[in-house]
């Protein structure tokens, strides 16, 4: 091979060539038909497979999740029926349309075993939300810290679902004010659960309402 001058030789006629140059040559065109090969063909290949691995690899991760939804399934079942039970306790302490001047009655009586004399006992406008109807009721009472404990433990001990919110306490004045007597302003707010007549209306009364906007 160190013999031979490449520039002798005939490239017209590569049959005429020395065997080893013609050897060298084979393994040179065999070498770029393989790389060529590489990038025509097997690239394109590895990236489909790197493509086809990335897609199993989520493809088991979401069978994984989805495996362990269905073995929990008998407790999350168990969790709904829980659930309802409790709702459906709630939806008890809720007083229907009919009760709720009794309810009323029950806060008023409250007040008045507690030796709390009121001033003001003033139902607002109902606000509905959702399946249920929220009432409040304005107070102002007088009597003394003691007296206040025992109205709102009283209100805590009620059957029904009862809320006391912005309360305020302040000192007695005033003609009538007595010894240690003080004023407490709050809200009472009492709840009851919407009939089925009710909802019903309410959302007719929102899908019209979307209606009108879409126009």
């Amino acid at each position: 091979m160190a013999d031979i001058d490449l520039n002798n030789l005939d490239f017209d006629n590569i049959g005429s060539w020395p065997l080893a140059v013609k050897a060298v040559l084979i393994v040179i065109v065999a070498v770029g038909v393989l790389a060529l090969g590489y990038f025509l063909d097997v690239q394109t290949q590895q990236e489909n497979l790197d493509r086809i691995t990335g897609e199993e690899k989520r493809l088991k991760e979401d069978f994984e999740r989805k495996q362990a939804k269905a073995s929990n399934l008998k407790a999350y079942k168990a969790q709904m029926v829980e659930m309802k039970d409790s709702f459906g306790a709630m939806i008890r302490q809720l007083p229907s349309k009919t009760e709720v001047e009794d309810l009323l009655v029950d806060i008023s009586q409250t007040g008045l075993a507690s030796g709390i004399e009121f001033q003001l006992f003033k139902p607002l406008n109902e606000r509905h939300i959702e399946f249920y109807a929220e009432l409040p009721i304005t107070l102002k009472m007088t009597g003394t810290y003691h007296q206040f404990g025992e109205f709102v433990s009283g209100i805590a001990a009620l059957p029904r679902i009862v809320t006391l919110e912005n309360i305020s306490i302040k000192g007695g004045k005033g003609k009538n004010a007595k010894g240690d007597n003080l004023t407490m302003d709050v809200t009472a707010k009492t709840y009851r659960y919407l009939d089925e007549s009710e909802v019903s209306s309410k959302r007719k009364k929102r899908k019209k309402g979307k209606k009108r906007k879409r126009r």
